[in-house]
């Protein structure tokens, strides 16, 4: 080999190797953005489904009686004439003041 082709082989050889680990965008830092689009297009997927069942939970409450009286029951305590609300609470511990 000359003295050409060595200086030119490893001409060839570190272009590569910039091209491939050295540079503004290297070939790192694409498989990087490659796997955060892929968690980022999963993230949407996911939201996208959670959309969806809130969409159709929205909807049951606007809509469906049973429903609306299931959310007024848990959510707001509400009774039907002559119904009684029991509270449990918790027992308490010895020497528990019942304070946070």
């Amino acid at each position: 080999m000359t003295r050409g082709q060595i200086a030119a082989t490893a001409l060839l050889a570190g272009g590569v190797a910039f091209g491939a680990l050295g540079g503004e965008y290297s070939t790192g830092d694409w498989w990087t953005l490659r796997q955060n689009l892929r968690d980022e297009q999963a993230a949407i997927a996911r939201l996208r489904q959670e959309i969806d069942s809130l969409a159709v939970a929205a909807q049951a409450l606007e809509t469906d009686p049973a429903v609306q009286e299931r959310a007024a029951r848990e959510y707001f305590g509400m009774l039907r004439p002559g119904e009684f609300l029991y509270r449990i609470e918790p027992a308490r511990v010895e020497g528990d003041t019942g304070r946070q």
